[in-house]
């Protein structure tokens, strides 16, 4: 039987000001905002989807020319300013040879640990990037077994599951969340989705959007943190948002009588014919 143990860090949300086209400016906030985490607190720091060179392109040579390779020594800098027990998810538009992957470096104070390529591509960013090959990523890190997914990732609930399943104990999403209509009082539908999906895993998420208006797209400003029970802990629009976080490590017994994953049967989950 796996023994469950439990701990707290603290979860960022960042949402600084992006600007499409504008690597130098993006990258110099991102290094501001990360360098108020050189302590040695745990701690998951998040930025949104393509944070260094915005989302909103003109056409693909303009991705090119905004992309960067997952060792390029600007990202090795934002990684310095890190803390020993600060780990950063920041996304990026990266370069492989003819390829560009809309992707998210995981960054630690040693440098890029690891880059998660997003697998679902959203509207035109088929006719920018190429898709990755897996459904969101699992790294260990300082702060837990850490899963990545990006944005349109989330939507699919076999994602985060599979993650889960996969011994994450925590989720990083960076997110470009175009604003869509809603009834009044309601939440973004991809912050339910995103509830839904981390109470149903008991994966605690940590989202971090956009906001303003990006070349006539109005960005949802859903930058939030969810807990392992799918509740939103703490949200905000732009600057950082931030929470205490309790990460469970282990299994996922819900009671005297229940385990979550225990309790699954993938023998009996299948299409039924009409």
């Amino acid at each position: 039987m796996t023994v469950s143990s439990a701990r707290s860090i603290e979860a960022v949300a960042l949402s600084p000001t992006i600007e499409v086209g504008d690597v130098d400016a993006n990258l110099r906030r991102l290094s501001d905002a990360l360098a108020a985490f050189d302590d040695d607190v745990p701690r998951l720091v998040v930025a949104p989807e393509l944070a260094t060179s915005g989302y909103v392109f003109t056409d693909r040579d303009e991705a090119v020319h905004l992309a960067m390779p997952r060792d390029d020594d600007r990202l090795r800098r934002l990684a310095a300013r890190l803390g020993s027990q600060t780990v950063a998810v920041i996304g990026f538009a990266e370069s492989d040879g003819d390829d560009l992957y809309n992707s998210a470096a995981v960054l630690t104070r040693d440098g890029v640990l690891a880059v998660y390529r997003k697998s679902h591509l959203w509207g035109e960013e088929k006719l920018v990037f190429t898709p990755g090959t897996d459904a969101g990523m699992v790294v260990d890190s300082a702060v837990g077994r850490l899963g990545v997914a990006i944005c349109y990732d989330n939507e699919f609930p076999e994602v985060p599951r599979a993650l889960a399943l996969s011994g994450a104990d925590l989720l990083a999403l960076p997110v470009n969340w175009p604003l869509v209509p809603r009834p009044a009082g309601e939440r973004p539908p991809e912050t339910i989705q995103a509830m839904g999906a981390a109470r149903s895993s008991r994966l605690p998420t940590v989202i971090a959007d956009r906001h303003g208006v990006e070349r006539g797209v109005e960005w949802t400003g859903g930058t939030a943190v969810i807990d392992g029970e799918g509740w939103v802990v703490a949200e905000g629009s732009d600057g950082a948002t931030t929470a205490m976080l309790q990460i469970t490590t282990g299994d996922k017994v819900l009671g005297p009588h229940n385990d979550l994953f225990a309790d699954r049967r993938p023998d009996i989950y299948r299409a039924h014919s009409s």
